[in-house]
């Protein structure tokens, strides 16, 4: 059994390389097969479609949960949300090739977008709590969703095609921003419940 488990990560982590190199479509599984030093029919085996090894990559994406008490400062948003950008940032660097072939393959393929759209919602709430949490009656809880929603696609946007500069990165001043924005004074009073 321990050989066929090798032989199947052996063919997703070639499946990972090429798509990613070349894009799914332009990768068949003879080349994957011969990436993988396994016969092309075991390819077929493990994954009857092309498609299934995509889906089979998609589930391999790392969780991007982030635990908020280890990254809320009380009373600090803009510190709380740059740990908290660095540690889903630690997550999904943790596979970079990964990364990429999911973002090239969201546009064609039904599996790949879902995933990413969940992942998207999964960090608008993830910002949401860690604002509400730091923030506290602090926080102009009228503007707490549309902060968390530009922040998620600040740090999507920038997993998806900044990641390339990161000499050019401006994460923080986004968030030092957003957090000034939301501490203002004369906030509405109140604390949105967490989800």
């Amino acid at each position: 059994m321990a050989e066929d488990s090798s032989a199947r990560d052996r063919i997703l982590r070639a499946a990972e390389e090429l798509f990613a190199e070349s894009g799914f479509d332009a990768t068949p599984t003879s080349r994957i097969a011969e990436r993988a030093a396994v016969p092309k029919g075991l390819v077929h085996y493990y994954f009857r479609r092309k498609t299934d090894l995509l889906a089979a990559l998609v589930q391999r994406l790392p969780d991007g949960t982030v635990d908020a008490r280890r990254v809320v400062v009380v009373g600090d948003i803009a510190e709380s949300l740059r740990r908290l950008v660095a540690a889903l940032d630690a997550r999904l660097n943790a596979s970079p090739l990964l990364s990429h072939l999911l973002w090239r393959e969201a546009d064609t393929h039904t599996a790949v977008r879902d995933a990413l759209h969940e992942r998207y919602r999964s960090v608008v709430r993830q910002i949401r709590n860690v604002i509400i949490a730091a923030g506290g009656a602090a926080v102009a809880a009228k503007d707490v969703d549309s902060a968390s929603a530009l922040l998620a696609l600040a740090v999507s946007y920038r997993h998806a095609v900044a990641r390339h500069a990161p000499e050019d990165d401006r994460m923080d001043l986004e968030l030092t921003f957003v957090a000034a924005a939301l501490e203002r004074p004369g906030s509405a009073p109140g604390r949105p419940a967490l989800d």
